[in-house]
C-alpha cells in the first residue's frame, strides 16, 4: 500500500509541476492558441483565481491601437495581479514574447473585473489566431 502511495504522489507532482510550467512555445499561433486554451480552463472551474481583482481595461475593440500595443496593454494590466500571480504568469511571459515591446501605456482610469477582462483578451487572442490561420492559408 506504501509503495502505490508514493507512486501516486510523485506522479501527483509531476503533474502538477508541468501544468504550472510557462508555456515555452515558439509559434505565435500556437502562444494565441494556449492562451485561449488556458483561459477556457479557468473559466471552466469554479472560479477564476483572484476573480475579484480589478485590473486597467484595455480596449481590444479600439481598432486605432496595434495588435502589438493591445498585447502589451494586457501584459500590463496581468501583471497587476499579485495575489495569484502563479496562476497568471503563463500568459504574461506568452503575451510578452507576443507583443516584442518593453513599455506600453495603459490608463488606469477604467478598471474592471478579472472574471471580465479573461473573456475579453480570449476572444481578441481567439481573433488573432483566426487571422493568422487565415493569412497563412493564403
Amino acid at each position: 500500500m506504501l509503495p502505490l502511495l508514493k507512486t501516486a504522489f510523485a506522479l501527483l507532482s509531476l503533474l502538477e509541476l508541468i501544468s504550472s510550467r510557462p508555456l515555452m512555445t515558439t509559434s505565435p499561433k500556437l502562444k494565441l492558441s494556449e492562451i485561449t486554451h488556458r483561459i477556457q480552463q479557468l473559466n471552466a472551474g469554479v472560479q477564476v483565481p483572484c476573480n475579484d481583482t480589478r485590473v486597467a481595461q484595455v480596449a481590444f475593440t479600439d481598432r486605432k491601437l496595434s495588435e502589438q500595443e493591445l498585447l502589451c496593454q494586457a501584459a500590463v494590466a496581468l501583471t497587476k495581479v499579485t495575489r495569484c500571480k502563479k496562476d497568471y504568469e503563463p500568459f504574461i511571459i506568452n503575451l510578452q514574447s507576443l507583443h516584442g515591446k518593453t513599455n506600453c501605456s495603459l490608463s488606469n482610469e477604467n478598471e474592471i473585473y478579472l472574471r471580465n477582462f479573461l473573456p475579453e483578451l480570449g476572444n481578441f487572442t481567439q481573433g488573432m489566431y483566426r487571422r493568422l490561420a487565415r493569412s497563412a492559408a493564403q
